[in-house]
């Protein structure tokens, strides 16, 4: 910042009083008029005073200077000092005042006061003295208003220009997601292809090749079904990158082990004892059998809940934790008792844990039901079962 606008900055008003004090003090050391009076030094270190206790606080400050400017007016020929002192109050008060009506006003005020001094005199000098009220009054209200205007486009421009960079920057993101969700589809694509080739190869050769040994069968039904699996899972996420508008965050696009499942879930169980609670599990063994994408939305499920039992039940909270296969619909739920504090209401559309965990059960095709049971709080959905190919259609993705 230049000199000039660091002279003019809202934020030093002490440099610029400091400024006019030396300018007053040399003015009365070296006027031409004659030696100054000792009223004029006083009401000229009055002035000095008030400007620099209260230079962060420009209305006040002009009341002041105002005040002073009448007493000189009256007890003074020259004072010059004075109509300084308050010209310098308005420039200050019009750089600083929050509502332009008090400018304005003070402005009035100012304008009311100087003219006392031409009141009574020949109609000539009167209007000089109005004439002078362009310099005394007219000039900081102009130099204020220009300072002020172009202080506020400034702060306007910067706010653009900030506001222009978190476009941009929003902007890039969206365009680098969109890149990796085509590239992603592309991958799908091409993945799906192939492993649709294996497993129609596998079904043909499984259909042609009869006689066979019962342990080769087995293992081209295990082949064949795990290849059946994997289109299943492929044909879900890329539904997801198809439609992003339909998740949130990972909740569909990790997978799990689908076997590994209840080991994860008693995990998580284990994690959740561990902090003080009390957990009843009922884990059909089953559950190991489904896919990998509601496999995972099952434990964040569980994960999260059992987490907001400890927070909002307390950890002397007992808390039952159902999961079960039912018709290849996963049936899961977690009630607690409450029973380390009566649970409030929920908000509409619950915390950022109750929006996530919907969001997971609503792109499966679920319904999430959370709300009060007694003293304590219940979570519940079902997962539909999700289609799995047959040996007749086996096409890619």
């Amino acid at each position: 910042m230049s000199w000039a606008g660091r002279l003019f900055d809202v934020r030093d008003p002490l440099v610029r009083m400091v400024l006019l004090i030396l300018a007053g003090i040399g003015y009365l050391v070296v006027r031409v008029q004659g030696t100054p009076t000792a009223t004029q030094w006083i009401l000229a270190v009055i002035a000095f005073a008030a400007g620099l206790v209260l230079h962060r606080r420009p209305l006040v400050n002009l009341l002041g200077q105002t005040a002073l400017l009448a007493v000189a007016i009256v007890l003074l020929d020259d004072c010059t000092i004075n109509q300084v002192g308050a010209s310098w109050a308005l420039l200050e008060l019009t750089m600083r005042a929050d509502r332009t009506r008090i400018i304005w006003l003070a402005a009035g005020l100012l304008a009311a006061v100087d003219l006392t001094d031409s009141i009574g005199d020949p109609l000539p000098r009167f209007l000089s003295g109005v004439f002078g009220l362009l310099a005394e009054v007219g000039v900081p209200l102009l130099l204020g208003l220009v300072i002020r205007t172009t202080r506020e486009l400034a702060e306007q421009a910067q706010q653009r220009t900030a506001e222009k960079q978190l476009r941009r920057e929003s902007e890039a993101r969206a365009a680098r997601a969109d890149e990796r969700s085509a590239i992603a589809r592309e991958l799908h694509d091409v993945v799906a292809h192939h492993v649709a080739s294996m497993v129609l190869r596998v079904g043909v050769a499984r259909h042609v090749l009869t006689d066979l040994d019962p342990r080769v069968g087995a293992v081209f039904d295990d082949v064949h079904g795990t290849g059946s699996a994997a289109l299943a899972d492929l044909r879900r996420l890329v539904t997801v990158l198809r439609d992003p508008d339909g998740v949130r965050g990972d909740a569909a696009l990790t997978a799990i082990e689908p076997s590994a499942l209840p080991a994860a879930l008693g995990a998580a169980v284990d994690r959740a004892r561990q902090a003080g609670i009390t957990v009843e599990a009922d884990i059909d063994p089953a559950i190991g059998s489904i896919d990998a994408v509601r496999g995972l939305a099952v434990l964040r499920l569980t994960q999260e809940s059992l987490t907001n039992v400890a927070k909002h039940a307390g950890t002397s909270a007992l808390a039952r934790l159902s999961v079960q296969l039912v018709e290849r619909a996963v049936h899961w739920e977690v009630v607690d008792d409450g029973r380390g504090r009566v649970p409030t209401a929920v908000p509409p559309g619950g915390g950022h844990g109750i929006t996530g965990m919907r969001e997971r059960v609503e792109v499966l095709g679920g319904r999430l039901e959370v709300g009060p049971t007694g003293t304590g709080w219940r979570v519940r959905t079902v997962l539909p079962a999700a289609p799995i190919p047959s040996l007749a259609r086996t096409e890619p993705a």
